[in-house]
């Protein structure tokens, strides 16, 4: 397929807001797609070169990119940087001055384009920065207008074409049966093996994808909890249940093979093994030769070994002085499942038989440490000892079902968090994960972190809707905080994914992607909230670096709160 076709293509899912349109029109794409290019196709419109899970980033600034779009427009970088204040788009600004020259024909295939691309991604060291501006110059000089636009949102992460790997999901159902017969069956696959451009292919070639499985060193989508109200309630649902300490730390998923740690993942899937040295020698205390574990891993204090803090424990989620990080917050890694051993699934296996499987190989001393578990289906015993976290300063219990599977990425009733005490009086049972949708511009006290009050969604299928406008209860230095967060996210058009009633328009709007924990005393009916919903007295409880939009808070949830 020419680029230029595939660019037609992204002008018509960016004109579009119809969830099934996009659907359509991504199944077209697919169905002209070749074998070989169909996984490049996947990550190219979504904005990437790479699975979600790799890193593999351009690292061109934005005024590095106006560079290169100076070179091939012969334009000087203060007329580009003046076009692009007017336009607030470098896109549409390269497809402007390129649209100019009408004697480019652009040849360039999706192929050629997207090793362009990746080869100037993956260039570095010394001098890799003019490499870069000259290599994308060059690429921009070889197309139309119209690529050239896409071409240059990708590089600086502003593709966006409001939507994700799920309704890629669904265009390839629709590519195959005409319809999204197939979601279930492909997002399964997907889940165990989270690389979108694997399955794309896979389907191209009309394979099954129902013998997928996981695979070291290809992130599993971790299992999420869901929530129901009571003890009472859990045991009635789930029947036998192990219990385990819910611990305030960020998710890693381990990868070991041999006597090697291949690599660590986080709760959204992103590589995270540089960030934890004191894997290096996990393998040690595996009785395996290959597995793959799921834990949580939680800051501890090197004097008095209390645990620490979530926003302690995420200072180690840096790329620089990570040796040094390591020494002043040292972590410990609780295991709590097994979904992987000697290239053997273990995902459709039962709870119980997982630890049994997990008690067997993890052995010694060493950075990974066995989770505690009850196992009960006594409605006092599971709630005394849920009472007993939360006097340990933890954050409740996880109840997880004793005969249950461990299911990748879906909320079900298999995996339960329980947090607050049943009693509790003035507060939610549990709080919500919500993007920040836009902010509002500070009065009075406010002006001076010029953001005044904050606008949150959560997830209604790929869309995301109001819940709450958040003015109060922040500290100074949250308000800075979230300020400087925002600055990198800041759009002046609508995301289409965003679903806003017109007496909520913010001043500023803001790319999906600061995922903030929200609590508040309880919800109620509203006509101006777009999930038909609303918080009473919301307050931030933190950021959720750890946490992508698509693991946000769904409607769904918000109502069985």
């Amino acid at each position: 397929m020419q680029f230029k076709k595939l660019a037609e293509y992204f002008e018509s899912l960016e004109k579009t807001s119809s969830r099934l349109e996009m659907t359509r029109i991504l199944a077209q794409v697919f169905e002209e797609a070749s074998e070989t290019e169909i996984d490049k196709t996947c990550y190219l419109s979504l904005g990437r070169l790479v699975p979600a899970y790799a890193n593999l980033e351009f690292n061109l600034a934005e005024k590095m990119v106006m560079r290169a779009m100076a070179r091939v427009t012969g334009e000087e970088v203060s007329e580009v940087t003046k076009h692009y204040k007017q336009l607030g788009d470098l896109g549409l600004v390269i497809a402007t001055e390129l649209l100019k020259r009408k004697s480019i024909k652009s040849v360039k295939s999706v192929k050629e384009v997207y090793e362009t691309l990746r080869k100037i991604a993956q260039d570095s060291g010394q001098g890799s920065q003019e490499r870069k501006v000259s290599g994308l110059a060059g690429l921009l000089g070889a197309v139309d207008g119209l690529s050239g636009k896409y071409i240059v949102r990708m590089v600086v992460g502003k593709l966006r074409l409001g939507f994700s790997d799920k309704t890629i999901i669904d265009a390839l159902s629709w590519m195959v049966k005409g319809d999204k017969s197939l979601r279930i069956e492909l997002e399964q696959a997907y889940f165990v093996r989270a690389d979108i451009g694997a399955l794309a292919s896979t389907v191209k070639q009309r394979k099954s994808v129902k013998s997928v499985s996981p695979t070291l060193g290809i992130p599993v989508m971790p299992a999420l909890c869901q929530r129901l109200k009571s003890a009472q309630e859990m045991i009635e649902k789930m029947g036998k249940v192990a219990v385990e300490p819910k611990f305030d730390g960020t998710r890693c998923q381990i990868h070991i093979k041999g006597k090697e740690l291949l690599r660590t993942f986080t709760r959204n899937l992103e590589e995270s093994t540089a960030m934890f040295p004191e894997l290096s020698s996990a393998w040690r205390q595996i009785k395996a030769e290959s597995v793959i574990l799921d834990s949580e891993a939680v800051g501890m204090d090197p004097k008095s070994g209390k645990w620490l803090s979530f926003q302690e424990t995420m200072v180690r989620k840096r790329k620089h002085d990570v040796e040094e990080t390591s020494r002043k917050v040292p972590l410990k890694f609780y295991v709590f499942d097994v979904l992987y051993k000697d290239g053997k699934s273990l995902l459709d296996e039962p709870l119980h038989k997982r630890r049994q499987i997990l008690e067997a190989i993890l052995r010694g001393r060493g950075p990974l440490q066995l989770t505690e578990q009850l196992v009960t289906d006594e409605v006092e015993e599971l709630r005394e000892y849920h009472l007993r976290q939360l006097q340990r300063g933890l954050e409740g219990v996880v109840v997880k079902k004793w005969e249950g599977a461990y299911v990748p990425g879906r909320r079900e009733f298999n995996w339960v968090k329980f947090k607050e005490e049943e009693t509790a009086a003035g507060g939610l049972a549990d709080t919500l994960d919500c993007v920040v949708i836009g902010y509002y511009r500070g009065r009075g006290k406010r002006t001076k972190f010029g953001i005044g009050a904050f606008l949150v969604g959560v997830k209604k299928g790929e869309d995301l809707v109001t819940v709450a406008k958040i003015g109060t209860g922040l500290t100074d230095e949250q308000w800075k905080d979230l300020k400087v967060r925002s600055t990198k996210f800041e759009t002046r058009n609508q995301p289409k994914e965003y679903q806003v009633h017109k007496s909520l328009i913010p001043d500023v709007w803001l790319e999906p992607a600061i995922v903030v924990e929200i609590a508040a005393d309880n919800i109620t009916r509203s006509p101006n909230h777009s999930a038909g919903v609303a918080l009473r007295f919301p307050r931030l409880v933190r950021f959720r670096d750890d946490k992508s939009v698509d693991q946000v808070t769904t409607v769904e949830e918000v109502k069985r709160l």
